[in-house]
C-alpha cells in the first residue's frame, strides 16, 4: 500500500485538547470507521525524532465500551488504556490512537455480549467468536497507520502485548522499533479470558516484564523462578544491580570501522533504537550520568530516563572552560538535577536555573583528572555511575582503569572518516592489549558487547 492510498482512508477533521487526570492532551478527530471516527490523543511532539528522541510511544486501543466506561473486569481494556496514558505523561511524548469499530476485537457490541454468553457456559474467547461465525479477530489497522503519517509519524515504540498488532502495523509501513507490555496485572475475573489471549492468540505474558524490571531499578536482583519466562533483563542487567553501590560503567556506541560520528559531526543513530532503550535502561540503573563538554555542545542531550520506568540520574558535565551554551537542555529543562563541573577560574553565566550546581575542580594537561571527577561524585553519595560520551570522556575513564563495565555497541555501518569512539595509548604487542571477560548481545541490527574490566584487573 503506498503512502497515498493509506492517507485517502481517514481525515483529520477537528482538534480540541481534553484535561484527562494524566495531562492535558491534544485530541484530534478523524473521521472513518463508517462514520463513527476515531481519535489520537496526543501528546508532545511526537514527529521530532533527533538524536535523543527516541521514536515515540504508541497506543493503539481498540474501543472497548464495556472496560472502558463501565469499568469491566472481564477484560482489561480499561486498565489498559489507562496506563497508556500514564506511560505517555510520564514520558511527556506519545499518542493514544483510540480506534472506534474495534467492539469485541471487530466484531460490535452486540456480538461481544453474545459471545460473552457463550463464555459463560465455558467457551474460550476465540471459540465463542467461531461459534457465532466470526473470525477470532477481525480488526484492521489501517486507519490507525493513516493516523500516524496524519501525525507525522513513522516509527514508534507500540505499547501492547499483541504480536499481530505489530505486524500488521509493519505492513502497512509503520515501523515498530520495540513493543513494550503495559503493567496491568491479571484479576480473577479476567484470568480465563487472557491466559487464552496469551495460549491461542500468542499474546506476550505480562506480568513478568514489569516485575523484574521494577525490582532491578529497585536496586534488587530477583530469582530466576520470580522472573518467569522473561530472563532478558534479569540476564543482562542483574549482574549490574549485584555489583553493588559502587559501580563505574560506560556506554559508546560506534560504526563497525569505530567512528562515533561522521566527520562533520553528525551523530544521529549511529546505532538503532533497541541500543537507545539499552542507553536509558543504564540511565535508570545509575546515580550519575556523566559526559564531556562537546557531546552536549553537538547534541544537545537530556540525558534523562524516558523509554523505560525509572528516576533520571543526576547529569554531571565536563566542562573545564565553561563552554556548554547556556541555553541547552541540561542547563535549562528541570528534568533532573545537574552537576555543571568547570575549573576554578571558568565564567559561568548568572542567575543558572534552580537544578543546576557549578562544582570548581582542578583542571590538568588533559582537563579534569577522572579520578577526581569519581571522588567528587562519592563524596556526594553517587557511587554507581555511568560514563556515557562522548569518546574522549569513554577513553580517558578507560585509560585511567576506573570502569568496572564498558558497553560497546558496534553498528553494521561503515563511515570511513569520523570522529574516532574509543582511542588511548596502547601497547606495541597484541599479547600486551587490554582484554577482558566479555558478554555480547544482539540490539536490533546492533552488536553490543559487554567489557568485564573489573575482572580483568582482578
Amino acid at each position: 500500500m503506498t503512502d497515498a492510498e493509506v492517507h485517502v482512508l481517514t481525515r483529520r477533521m477537528v482538534a480540541t485538547t481534553l484535561p484527562t487526570e494524566h495531562g492535558t492532551f491534544q485530541m484530534i478527530g478523524y473521521d472513518g470507521a463508517g462514520g463513527l471516527g476515531h481519535v489520537a490523543l496526543v501528546l508532545g511532539d511526537v514527529a521530532a525524532d533527533t538524536l535523543d528522541d527516541l521514536a515515540p510511544l504508541v497506543r493503539v486501543h481498540s474501543e472497548c465500551l464495556t472496560g472502558d466506561a463501565l469499568g469491566s473486569r472481564r477484560c482489561d481494556c480499561g486498565e489498559q488504556l489507562d496506563a497508556a496514558l500514564r506511560e505517555i505523561a510520564r514520558e511527556g511524548r506519545g499518542v493514544v490512537i483510540y480506534m472506534r469499530g474495534h467492539e469485541g476485537r471487530g466484531i460490535g457490541l452486540l456480538a461481544k455480549l453474545h459471545a460473552y454468553a457463550l463464555q459463560d457456559e465455558g467457551v474460550d474467547t476465540v471459540d465463542a467468536n467461531l461459534r457465532l461465525g466470526y473470525p477470532a479477530d477481525a480488526r484492521e489497522y489501517d486507519d490507525a497507520a493513516a493516523i500516524l503519517r496524519d501525525l507525522g509519524i513513522s516509527r514508534v515504540r507500540l505499547l501492547s502485548s499483541n504480536p499481530d498488532k505489530a505486524t500488521k502495523l509493519t505492513d502497512l509501513g509503520v515501523e515498530v522499533v520495540s513493543r513494550q507490555a503495559l503493567p496491568v496485572a491479571d484479576r480473577p475475573e479476567n484470568a480465563f479470558y487472557l491466559t487464552t489471549k496469551r495460549v491461542r492468540m500468542g499474546h506476550d505474558s505480562l506480568a513478568a516484564a514489569p516485575e523484574v524490571w521494577s525490582e532491578l531499578v529497585a536496586g534488587r536482583v530477583p530469582a530466576a523462578a520470580v522472573a518467569g519466562l522473561d530472563t532478558v533483563l534479569l540476564d543482562r542487567y542483574g549482574p549490574l544491580v549485584a555489583a553493588g553501590s559502587r559501580l563505574t560503567i560506560a556506554q559508546l556506541g560506534q560504526s563497525a570501522d569505530g567512528f562515533i560520528a561522521a566527520r562533520s559531526g553528525d551523530a544521529e543513530f549511529v546505532t538503532g533504537a533497541d541500543d537507545r532503550e539499552h542507553l536509558h535502561r543504564l540511565r535508570a540503573l545509575v546515580d550519575a550520568v556523566v559526559v564531556g563538554a562537546s557531546t552536549v555542545v553537538a547534541d544537545d542531550p537530556r540525558l534523562t530516563v524516558r523509554a523505560v520506568p525509572g528516576v533520571s540520574p543526576v547529569r554531571v558535565l565536563l566542562d573545564p572552560s565553561a563552554r556548554v551554551p547556556a541555553g541547552s537542555r541540561v542547563l535549562t529543562e528541570a528534568d533532573a538535577a545537574t552537576l555543571w563541573c568547570v575549573g576554578p577560574d571558568a565564567a559561568v553565566p548568572a542567575g543558572l536555573a534552580g537544578h543546576v550546581e557549578v562544582v570548581r575542580l582542578p583542571v590538568g594537561p588533559e582537563g579534569f583528572a577522572p579520578a577526581a571527577v569519581l571522588g567528587e561524585l562519592h563524596r556526594r553519595g553517587l557511587g554507581r555511575v555511568l560514563v556515557e560520551g562522548g569518546g574522549r570522556t569513554v577513553s580517558s575513564f578507560l585509560a585511567a582503569g576506573l570502569l568496572d563495565r564498558l558497553f560497546l555497541t558496534t553498528a553494521p555501518l561503515l563511515i570511513g572518516d569520523g570522529v574516532p569512539g574509543i582511542r588511548f595509548a596502547g601497547s606495541d604487542r597484541l599479547a600486551d592489549a587490554l582484554a577482558a571477560p566479555v558478554r555480547r548481545f544482539v540490539l536490533g541490527p546492533d552488536i553490543c558487547t559487554e567489557f568485564d574490566l573489573s575482572a580483568a584487573s582482578a
